[in-house]
């Protein structure tokens, strides 16, 4: 069973128009490498240079992976990645 990663409106586009994506991997990392062979231009935005980009959070099964190990994540089959943009201000 695969992982799919559900993307907000703006980063549709990245990935041909499509609000889901299905991949595979049992951590973060490794689905989102299998992403990039399709979509490398999504998964450009969602990495940064060291590892996730301050710009996005990702969320597995309803937990921030910032607090769970970050790109290291494990993912179970059937696990569900939420991409959500940052949203900063005052």
């Amino acid at each position: 069973m695969g992982v799919t990663i559900h993307l907000p409106a703006v980063l549709a586009g990245r990935a041909g128009g499509s609000r889901t994506v299905t991949s595979t991997g049992t951590t973060v990392a490794e689905a989102l490498e299998r992403t990039a062979q399709e979509h490398p231009d999504l998964v450009q935005v969602i990495r940064g240079r060291e590892g996730l980009s301050r710009f996005v959070n990702l969320y597995v099964d309803d937990v921030d992976v910032r607090g769970t190990g970050g790109l290291a994540t494990p993912l179970a089959p059937g696990a569900e990645i939420v991409v959500v943009p940052a949203v900063a201000g005052g």
